[in-house]
């Protein structure tokens, strides 16, 4: 299929030292040349494969020189999109950039589409499907182990591990199709349910191995949406600039002080977290405060950890115990801020409500704790570590579905087994199997699905 030469910018709008403007397709070097005017005069077209090369873009029509830069030429298949690949790099102002690419536009590119440039990877066949979305989760990565677990993906981690299950199936199917072929050996049937039970009791176990590390892959990809509650002025917003390690929130003595919810994100101990600081969840006449709480209870709701805030130099209240009643059943880390002043709370009370919770003691104004904190945070979700680096995980939300779908499918082929079912019925759900991981990779997917997940990428991709 021949595709049309598309163009875009490349790096984050605004100003900077340099911006990129990138060509790929059949006349990339064909636009370049009409465009760039470089020393000695060689076209592009003529140059060695992945070198770079000073001059100027000049306007054909005026021979204005529009911008001075330099140009990378990358010759197909030996690119990101096995096409002819041209980078312009010019100067990072919002005006240089953009005149850079409303000449090559002009001149024969069509603008890309959001993660175009690796949608035609993947079409081209120089990544597979799970390798693209790993292009995005490498942007978009907050922590370095978030990041090495992209870089793993993109190298073909768990393309490789998926290639290798749906060959295994292929194969068992292959097996029982010629057993079937020749029905005159009188072990056949027997031969054919005993080898239906090895192949699909490994495939079963290996969906179960890659489906342990989906919790610990989607909070590396997505981050932990952690919510900081308690009642007003016991500490929640400098528990929040404590983790931050920077001042984000208003501090003040003065209760009700932060009324919307204030988001960030960190970094602790490698997990990364959403941060969100919420209002002092009590009861008030101040409607503006009012509106605030409510939306303190909203996000409460939809956490995966919540940080409950207590005071250390107040007794325990209605209103704390009534938050600990809120965050029953949920992951909860209980901090007892203030140590820094004189005790009122009682602590063997305390430890009654959050028997079940991880208990930890701060004085955020001395700095004191706060290493613990990240320790429980660590420890509750990784164990205090994540496992060695060459494991594969799963972090993408649509193959964790596809994964949980397959599995289901091939606990269906192996109870079919048992029961004596028909082999035609259970080679079904090896097939849907089989059909259900390709979708990961890309090999069995509808063409809607492909031109939503790229549609999601940032334009220049």
């Amino acid at each position: 299929m021949e595709l049309d030469t598309i163009a875009a910018i490349s790096t984050p709008m605004g100003e900077g030292a340099i911006a990129i403007v990138r060509l790929s397709g059949e006349e990339a070097f064909e636009i370049a040349d009409k465009l760039f005017k470089g020393i000695g005069g060689k076209r592009l077209q003529d140059v060695a494969s992945h070198t770079i090369h000073y001059g100027h873009m000049i306007d054909p029509k005026t021979l204005e020189i529009a911008e001075e830069v330099m140009v990378s030429v990358m010759k197909g298949p030996k690119t990101f999109t096995k096409e002819d690949v041209v980078e312009i790099n010019c100067h990072g102002g919002l005006i240089s950039v953009n005149r850079v690419l409303q000449l090559v536009l002009n001149y024969g590119a069509r603008l890309a589409e959001p993660g175009e440039f690796t949608k035609r990877a993947f079409l081209n066949g120089r990544i597979d499907l799970s390798q693209a979305e790993a292009v995005m989760d490498l942007i978009r990565a907050k922590t370095d182990r978030a990041m090495n677990m992209a870089l793993g993906q993109m190298e073909g981690r768990l393309s490789k591990l998926i290639g290798n299950l749906r060959q295994e199936i292929l194969e068992t199917l292959a097996h029982v199709e010629v057993n079937i072929d020749y029905p005159e050996y009188d072990d056949v049937e027997e031969m054919t349910h005993s080898l239906l039970i090895e192949k699909s009791t490994f495939v079963k176990k290996e969906i179960e191995k890659l489906l342990r590390t989906a919790q610990q892959g989607k909070i590396l990809r997505e981050g932990l949406s952690t919510v900081i509650v308690g009642r007003p002025n016991v500490g929640k917003s400098s528990l929040l600039n404590s983790l931050v390690q920077e001042n984000k929130a208003i501090v003040t003595d003065i209760p009700g002080t932060t009324r919307d919810v204030i988001e960030e994100y960190v970094n602790v101990r490698g997990v990364p977290l959403r941060l969100l600081d919420t209002a002092g969840i009590r009861e008030t006449e101040d409607i503006v405060e009012r509106i605030g709480v409510e939306r303190s209870r909203q996000v409460l709701k939809e956490a995966d950890l919540i940080l409950l805030v207590l005071n250390y130099a107040d007794e325990l209240t209605e209103e704390d115990e009534n938050l600990f009643k809120a965050v029953e059943g949920m992951d909860v880390i209980v901090i007892v801020n203030k140590t820094d002043l004189p005790q009122k709370i009682k602590m063997d009370q305390v430890q009654q409500f959050s028997e079940k919770h991880k208990l930890v003691t701060t004085s955020l104004l001395e700095d004191k704790g706060v290493d613990d904190l990240e320790e429980a945070i660590a420890a509750l979700f990784f164990e205090g570590s994540i496992e060695a680096g060459d494991m594969t995980y799963v972090s993408n939300t649509r193959h964790i579905a596809l994964l949980n779908q397959a599995l289901h499918s091939i606990e269906e082929a192996l109870q079919e087994v048992e029961m004596g079912t028909p082999i035609d019925i259970i080679q079904i759900d090896l097939t849907r199997t089989w059909e259900l991981l390709g979708e990961i990779t890309g090999d069995s997917v509808h063409e809607s699905l492909i031109d939503q997940l790229f549609s999601q990428f940032c334009l220049g991709k």
